[in-house]
């Protein structure tokens, strides 16, 4: 089919199908694109153009939308098992799996897979109706020195161990002497305890500075073991009587290498005080450390064996 632009009727020898649509007649033939609306969008996009052009520069990525999309991965469903078998205790924030009695790899000798009652009393808890802590096994202990990446000779474990218990109730007694001065500290028990080996207490660093400007008075070893034990003991009422609330005490215990004695068996000074977590333990320090220094004795409870 032919047009002719300008004319105003198709050509006679032109003939259309029956069913074809109307042509409009009469006026020029126009073009199908629609200027105008042409323009206006061309205008739209090139003042779209400045606007970003006057805008500050920033990363094409929306890092908001990638973030939420990763949280969303995160929040997906999982196992709720444990299989890496490094679930922690709060109790004592050893593994749950550690076992006491099987041979770690590699292992030569066989060790003693029993535990030695302690005289550190604890309060029941849902892994425990024990009304003491009981020591790790030598086997046990020698399994977390494995798993820490800590060798020691086998043969030693037992008197390693055996080191290790007396330095805690060493350390239970130094706690004690602290608990004995407040109501209802004679009947404290300890609840938890955490190891925080390589974590310096704000004293620690306090006295390894001081050290450095006076060495015969300060200490200058960095503490080889820390440990944090939580205490709590029963608020007593008016006649002195336990009732059933509890008071809670945090403990810093600071471990150091004292040498040897004269026979060659070493020693080992425990600094205890109550954390500076309430005014009470700031207090209490104070008046602990005026005490002493009016005694004459400011220096901390080193010892060879445990002090009663």
């Amino acid at each position: 089919m032919k047009w002719f632009i300008g004319g105003s009727e198709p050509a006679e020898s032109s003939s259309l199908p029956a069913d074809h649509p109307p042509v409009p007649s009469g006026g020029a033939a126009q073009c199908p694109v629609d200027h105008k609306a042409l323009a206006a969008e061309r205008a739209a996009k090139a003042a779209a153009a400045a606007a970003a052009a006057d805008a500050p520069a920033k990363c094409p990525v929306d890092h908001k939308a990638l973030a939420a999309e990763k949280e969303k991965a995160k929040g997906g469903a999982a196992c709720p098992v444990d299989h890496t078998g490094a679930a922690l205790s709060p109790y004592n924030h050893m593994p749950v799996s550690l076992s006491a009695t099987e041979r770690a790899p590699g292992q030569v000798l066989d060790l003693d897979t029993s535990k030695t009652l302690s005289s550190i009393p604890r309060p029941k808890t849902d892994d425990s109706d024990s009304a003491v802590w009981e020591y790790p096994s030598p086997q046990q202990f020698y399994n977390a020195l494995v798993r820490k990446g800590q060798g020691a000779p086998e043969e030693s474990i037992d008197m390693v161990v055996d080191i290790h218990n007396w330095i805690n109730e060493g350390a239970w007694a130094e706690v004690m002497k602290w608990e004995k001065r407040l109501p209802g500290g004679d009947k404290a028990m300890l609840a938890k305890f955490q190891g925080k080996p390589g974590t310096l207490s704000p004293k620690a660093r306090l006295n390894l500075f001081l050290g450095r400007i006076f060495p015969s008075k300060f200490n200058t070893e960095v503490p080889f073991d820390r440990h944090d034990w939580i205490v709590t003991r029963p608020v007593l009422d008016a006649d002195g009587k336990p009732t059933a609330q509890e008071a809670e005490q945090r403990y810093v215990i600071d471990y150091y290498s004292a040498g040897q004695d004269e026979e060659g068996f070493p020693q080992f000074s425990l600094d205890v005080r109550p954390a500076v977590d309430s005014f009470g333990a700031v207090s209490e320090r104070v008046r602990v450390a005026v005490e002493e220094w009016m005694a004459g004795d400011a220096a901390p409870a080193p010892a060879s064996e445990p002090r009663d």
